[in-house]
């Protein structure tokens, strides 16, 4: 049977994290949003991302849910520290201490606490996260959702999409129509498939066999405090275990190295460093692979992918989600200006141009750290449970290999801070290059393409709680003209907020007196004065006006030890 199910703005294909930040923004933004959904309401999210980025904190500061999920997750005084040990019960190498969510925002010591944001990042598994996405996106009123319904095909017009649609529940076939789809449906992805993308890079990198266990006498077992993740380093079997609940709950990963078949049972005891006596209750497990790959097109006319369904890498942590809320909201406000008639259809190019260079540099990142990773695992002595001074040695060693090495992902600065789109169409250049950062260093600028650098106003409130919902004009000179700007903007209806700001650090901050901000925070112009085109600087912003754009190269440059491959999917 078919029926026409429903007419919607934007089509949204998967509830995950991605799919549901997508929503969120586009209904904050007051457009219409239908969301399908394979999975059943009342089934659980998958145990899979542990990591909440400071930059997706931002996003979600700003749609108003980031103090929800930061009460989600661990007890409020659990350690967030990384943890490199013998085995999880055994001796520890060395530790990243990370604050615990009851003095997360305001503590200031650690390597993480001194980044400019209103919201540091947030230990927490998805399935934790998930339900409180998805409960604050269907109470908005611009937001309908279906489950278990699965994306058959879609046709495109000039004017739309109409796709086909299938209720697994009933079989029943319908068509829905709008004006723009989105797939953030997964590695699986139907939409990317459809729409023709391959993806390329390095097909496995390791596999994985995770299982999520309850082991209730675990916590009290262990030597010393204990750390949301413990990374067990032994010359018998390495593995990462990561604190689900914080009390009797545990997602054990076991790294498998080339072909070998391993025992589960046995490789989680060597990990966690138990006898045959200690008893633990399997949830659930999935084998997988860690990859490399990116699509090599994340848009066809208009239908789109976001997060995995346009990267796959090996989930290093959780930047593979955070990528995806990136993704989302970058492509959120082009399609919102979009349809509401502000912006220029051919707006909706600058996704692709911002968002794949970056999530090409994360997934480099990714697998080198992972190789990196594997390479020191295989090394690991026999001394390293030795009692004595052998053995403190050897610890020694060791546990300064993986912190120096792993410290970076875990207090990733550059990742959240420092990245920028320097090939852009709709940012208005000016030939100062963006400043070069790494993953965990990173320099505020105000270079267009860079993130608005962060800060307080006068009261104590955030610069990003100020800003307006789509482009802001910072003055920091309550001197300077511009009226021209405000003018040009309404004359093309581009939304602009004033902001006046007074703060004594702001000008050597940002180092001129206007700076135009846009709706996802990133920095699309700046001046002494008004341009002397006003009109010509707002149309190209919104798209109508195509522009050279300055190319800067100098981002992360640790790319080695890569295989790249063509995968057809």
């Amino acid at each position: 049977m078919r029926r026409t199910l429903d007419e919607t703005s934007v089509l949204i294909v998967g509830a995950g994290p991605v799919g549901l930040t997508l929503a969120m923004d586009l209904a904050w933004r007051g457009i219409d949003v239908l969301i399908i959904e394979l999975r059943d309401h009342k089934e659980p999210p998958r145990i899979r991302s542990n990591h909440v980025s400071a930059r997706s904190m931002e996003i979600f500061r700003r749609l108003g849910v980031a103090g929800k999920v930061r009460e989600a997750g661990l007890p409020a005084d659990y350690p967030n520290d990384v943890s490199f040990r013998t085995t999880m019960t055994g001796i520890e190498l060395s530790r990243i201490p990370i604050p615990s969510r009851a003095t997360r925002v305001t503590t200031k010591h650690g390597l993480d606490t001194w980044w400019p944001t209103p919201e540091p990042p947030h230990r927490v598994n998805q399935i934790y996260l998930e339900p409180v996405l998805l409960a604050h996106v269907v109470a908005m009123p611009c937001v309908r959702m279906v489950h278990r319904c699965q994306l058959e095909d879609y046709v495109q017009s000039e004017s739309g999409v109409v796709a086909t649609v299938r209720d697994l529940s009933t079989g029943n076939v319908s068509s829905v129509a709008s004006a723009y789809l989105v797939g953030c449906d997964g590695g699986r992805s139907i939409v990317r498939k459809k729409l023709g993308a391959r993806l390329n890079g390095t097909s496995i990198i390791q596999r994985v066999q995770s299982t999520y266990i309850r082991a209730r006498e675990l916590l009290g077992l262990l030597a010393g405090p204990p750390a949301w993740i413990c990374h067990s380093l032994n010359s018998r079997r390495s593995g990462t275990v990561f604190a689900i609940d914080g009390r009797e709950k545990w997602l054990v990963h076991n790294h498998l190295y080339d072909d070998e078949l391993i025992d589960r049972d046995w490789a989680i005891r060597m990990i966690l460093g138990v006898g045959t006596d200690f008893r633990y209750e399997v949830i659930s497990h999935e084998d997988w692979v860690g990859r490399r790959l990116v699509a090599d097109r994340f848009r066809d006319r208009r239908a789109f992918v976001c997060g995995d369904a346009a990267h796959l890498w090996i989930p290093y942590a959780g930047y593979g989600m955070n990528a995806g809320i990136a993704d989302a909201t970058n492509l959120s406000w082009l399609l919102a200006g979009v349809l509401k008639g502000w912006a220029s259809p051919t707006i909706l190019d600058a996704y692709e141009a911002e968002r794949r260079p970056i999530t090409e540099q994360v997934s480099h990142f990714a697998m080198n750290l992972a190789l990196s990773n594997i390479a020191l695992r295989k090394e690991i002595p026999r001394e390293i449970e030795m009692p004595g001074a052998a053995g403190d040695a050897v610890r020694a060693r060791v546990g300064k290999q993986f912190y120096d090495l792993n410290v970076q992902q875990y207090c990733a600065g550059g990742f959240n801070f420092g990245y920028f789109y320097d090939a852009s169409p709709i940012i208005a250049y000016d030939g100062e290059p963006q400043p070069a950062y790494t993953m965990a260093e990173f320099t505020s600028s105000s270079v267009p393409g860079c993130r608005a650098p962060h800060i307080w106003l006068d009261g104590g409130r955030s610069l990003y709680d100020a800003l307006g919902p789509e482009y802001t004009l910072l003055r920091l000179d309550p001197m300077v003209r511009i009226s021209g700007v405000v003018e040009a903007a309404a004359r093309r209806r581009v939304p602009l907020t004033i902001l006046d700001i007074a703060t004594p650090d702001a000008p050597a901050t940002y180092g001129y007196n206007l700076v135009l901000v846009r709706p996802d925070q990133h920095i699309g112009w700046r001046g002494d004065k008004e341009p002397i085109d006003c009109v010509d600087l707002i149309d190209h912003l919104r798209g109508a006006v195509r522009a050279p754009v300055a190319l800067n190269h100098e981002r992360i440059n640790d790319f080695s030890g890569c295989r790249t491959t063509n995968l057809d999917n």
